[in-house]
């Protein structure tokens, strides 16, 4: 493991990195406290492959039928809510209010 102060990672940086990729740790400190490690990032793994459950996870027969209790939850116990025709209620005729008082 390699410490380096501060002044001189800002100076070497590109050799720094190069070293931590080749897998050498460095380490970056300030007044002779470390404070950060240079690590090389490990490459990704590449893409998952699909269909890694396949086989494994089942659902049981009943799993979309409606449920009762969910179904009086919502509907307050029918099955699908009746329909109910709705009419508008007229607007409220607005009344004018004048700035002027009348003699």
């Amino acid at each position: 493991m390699k410490t380096v102060n501060m002044h001189d990672a800002k100076t070497h940086l590109s050799r720094l990195v190069e070293e931590a990729v080749a897998g050498e740790e460095i380490v970056i400190a300030r007044a002779g406290t470390p404070l950060v490690r240079l690590v090389a990032v490990r490459a990704a793994a590449g893409p998952r492959p699909l269909g890694a459950l396949a086989g494994k996870v089942t659902e049981r027969k009943d799993a979309w039928d409606p449920d009762a209790d969910l179904e009086a939850a919502f509907y307050g116990g029918e099955l699908e809510p009746s329909r109910v025709k709705r009419v508008a209620e007229p607007r409220p005729k607005a009344t004018r209010t004048t700035a002027r008082k009348k003699k």
